[in-house]
């Protein structure tokens, strides 16, 4: 159950920022002994793989918090945000951490699996992070993209190390994830009657 934990949390990271999931597992890979990656995913602990995911990183953050460029970004990381998800549910749910000493052997027998669902996680908190974007940028005349863009950075920051260390806590969060949706679509709604309301006063007027 841990590792189902641990791989989620890094799958919904990977949904806000492709990078920053896989840097956090090949830094403490690499650094500490918080976690030990098998031996299939051990390239994330690569000098030369952590260091692209770094420079990557940095475009990332710059693009994302550019009114209009982060929607371009956006349009191009609907293929990069799944991706990393499958590979850091793969490579998460598949490790040895601080919380999980023996992962499940249906995660090492159907590698499949697991990528496929990151993916799928991941897609679904990218499609969630585009569609409330453009309502920031409308709502605040662009200047709330470098505020929102941070503020998931730090989520997912948050997220992939709470997935690793203490992955129970991921459960909060997508709680959290969960609520948010229901507001977010509920507020979509009403302003959309609002909307129309105005329209059909303008008519009648």
């Amino acid at each position: 159950m841990l590792e189902v934990l641990t791989g989620t949390g890094l799958a919904a990271s990977a949904g806000l920022n492709a990078y920053i999931p896989l840097l956090t597992l090949g830094l403490l890979a690499r650094y500490t002994d918080l976690i030990d990656l098998p031996s299939g995913w051990t390239w994330l602990g690569n000098g030369w793989v952590v260091a692209i995911l770094a420079l990557l990183l940095a475009v990332e953050m710059v693009a994302d918090k550019v009114p209009v460029v982060d929607h371009v970004n956006d349009v191009v990381q609907t293929v990069v945000r799944p991706t990393a998800g499958g590979l850091a549910f793969g490579a998460g749910s598949s490790s040895e951490t601080v919380t999980v000493t023996d992962p499940g052997s249906f995660f090492s027998s159907h590698q499949w699996v697991p990528v496929v669902t990151g993916v799928l996680l991941a897609f679904g908190v990218h499609l969630l992070k585009s569609a409330a974007r453009p309502v920031v940028n409308a709502t605040t005349a662009g200047f709330g993209a470098p505020v929102a863009s941070t503020a998931e950075d730090a989520t997912s920051v948050v997220v992939s190390l709470v997935a690793i260390i203490l992955p129970v806590l991921v459960l909060a969060f997508l709680l959290g994830l969960v609520a948010f949706v229901y507001w977010f679509l509920r507020r979509r709604s009403e302003r959309r009657r609002e909307r129309e309301a105005a329209r059909a006063a303008g008519f009648r007027a």
